[in-house]
């Protein structure tokens, strides 16, 4: 077998078979096939596509390139959850500790934020003492104990795809379906859960910019999962506007908490209640109105609050700074942005506004960047609101009061203003499962 043949065969239209993905990615990623090569593979890929069955056993190949996490040590339904990246996105620490307190395991590998989108780990670390890197035993002796743990993904979990995606990058090969479908969903096979759910984000803050776009992406994941005998279902959710109200890692976990408490922003706890009810119905915990009506009761009861300091006290977080966010160490500086106009905030450039917490330091730019925990915004103001002129629309934090200039400039023009209101789209706005789409 060799790589020029699979390169020729799919530019020319083919469907490669499993053998031929496997010598592709399996050569490339142990160093025998050079860079140029999986190069022209990836843009015959792209532009000429991949049928499901193709796209899957990529998939499983990618997966099986490193290391597969056995989860059956653990007793139980194990689900999982992956969100394509938002801001304000921090709905794994409110429906993770909801679903554990229901009674389905959490063991979950979560990565952290790169550019304007957050991540799961970082919001983690702003916890202080908290470890994000459990050895196996120690992962599993946890999940089996208080039935959740969140902890940074291996190094070693789907290394294709690392090199892939690196490629991809340089080769303006990103923007493929079948390739971004693989890369996500390799490292959920490769992660254990028995079942997944993928909240896929749409609009201006988002990869996938269109509603249809981001079907497309769900149908192709949600294909993988059923092709490699996981049951997988998606949301299509809004990202043409950050989140709740809080941006930056120290800021989020205070927001999940206020969530967890059931006093928090609406959107924020209405997304996180569709996503828990559907990780429940996944797992077999009934039909999904009992499954909301669990994951309200969970958060009622206070159990769903309780399992979050749990498993943060278990991995040697300072719990004092959930019970109050006034003892997470604070920024130095913080500065109000007052509207310089009256009118209706119609529109949010939701990229920008998470652009402009990474200057204030709260992101990475680059994986080696440090992160600022008490960095951010808190939002005052969001799309559809009315605003006076001089009314606060967000506040700034920040350890150097020089970041302010350029994040207030930035955040200022991710806001656009008019004179009346216009209609904003729904917060869940399809739901991909193997039988179809279903659109709200």
């Amino acid at each position: 077998m060799r790589m020029f043949d699979i390169i020729a065969k799919k530019r020319d239209g083919g469907v490669l078979s499993r053998e031929e993905l496997e010598f592709a990615v399996m050569g490339f990623t142990n160093g025998q096939i050079p860079d140029y090569q999986m190069s022209a593979l990836l843009m015959a890929i792209y532009l000429k596509g991949m049928t499901e069955q193709e796209t899957a056993q990529l998939t499983d190949v990618m997966a099986h390139s490193g290391d597969m996490v056995d989860l059956s040590a653990i007793s139980g339904v194990k689900a999982d959850k992956h969100s394509t990246g938002g801001v304000g996105d921090k709905t794994t620490l409110v429906i993770a500790p909801i679903v554990a307190a229901c009674g389905v395991k959490i063991a979950k590998m979560s990565g952290r934020g790169l550019g304007h989108t957050g991540g799961t780990v970082d919001k983690m670390e702003a916890v202080p003492g908290t470890e994000t890197a459990l050895d196996r035993q120690r992962f599993f002796d946890q999940v089996n104990r208080i039935g959740i743990s969140v902890i940074g993904q291996s190094g070693n979990l789907a290394p294709a795809d690392k090199k892939m995606y690196a490629l991809r990058d340089v080769t303006a090969t990103i923007g493929c379906v079948p390739l971004i479908a693989s890369s996500i969903m390799s490292k959920k096979l490769a992660a254990g859960s028995d079942c997944i759910l993928l909240d896929v984000k749409t609009g201006n803050g988002a990869f996938m910019k269109t509603l249809e776009e981001s079907i497309q992406l769900a149908q192709a994941m949600v294909s993988i999962g059923r092709h490699n005998g996981r049951k997988v279902a998606a949301l299509i959710t809004d990202m043409d506007t950050p989140l709740g109200h809080n941006i930056g890692n120290s800021l989020e976990v205070a927001e999940s908490v206020e969530v967890l408490k059931g006093r928090g922003p609406a959107d924020l706890t209405e997304v996180c209640y569709q996503l828990a009810a559907n990780m429940l119905y996944l797992a077999g915990k009934g039909t999904l109105e009992a499954c909301r009506k669990m994951a309200e009761e969970a958060v009622a009861s206070g159990a769903a609050y309780e399992k979050l300091k749990q498993m943060f006290a278990a991995q040697g977080g300072d719990v004092s700074v959930l019970d109050d966010p006034a003892n997470f160490p604070q920024a130095a500086y913080s500065r109000v942005v007052l509207a310089k106009e009256s009118g209706y905030l119609v529109r949010m450039n939701t990229e920008l506004v998470g652009n402009a917490s990474v200057v204030l330091g709260a992101g990475r730019i680059t994986k080696e960047d440090s992160i600022d925990f008490a960095a951010g915004i808190v939002l005052h103001k969001k799309t559809g609101d009315r605003v006076e002129a001089g009314e606060p629309l967000a506040t700034l934090y920040a350890e150097n009061e020089g970041r302010f200039d350029g994040a207030e400039e930035m955040f200022r023009n991710a806001l656009t203003f008019g004179p009346a209101p216009q209609a904003q789209p729904p917060l869940v706005m399809a739901r991909v499962t193997e039988s179809g789409v279903e659109r709200f």
